[in-house]
């Protein structure tokens, strides 16, 4: 069976725009991890904004894994413990 690439960009573009909605910054302000966890979510952001130019650019391929690669700094945010979430539907938690 062939992957619906239209389907596909459109899945991973919501799960990283819900992704970005939830996820949110544990550590303190003073701290390192808060400006780690601020630098994670710029990656993520910055990725979610290329795929949307992807998206209009008609190059879904490149759109689908810049959204992909932004959800995984969000996870692996997650993992490291700098984001507080509770999906675990979103995030591998």
């Amino acid at each position: 069976m062939v992957a619906d690439m239209g389907e596909k960009v459109k899945r991973y573009e919501r799960l990283l725009r819900e992704g970005l909605e939830k996820a949110k910054v544990s550590p303190i302000e003073e701290s390192h991890l808060y400006r780690v966890a601020k630098d994670f979510r710029t990656m993520a952001e910055s990725y979610y904004s290329d795929g949307v130019h992807f998206i209009r650019m008609d190059d879904p391929v490149n759109a689908l894994v810049c959204f992909s690669y932004g959800h995984a700094w969000l996870d692996a945010g997650v993992k490291l413990g700098i984001f507080n979430v509770d999906d675990e539907t979103l995030f591998t938690i």
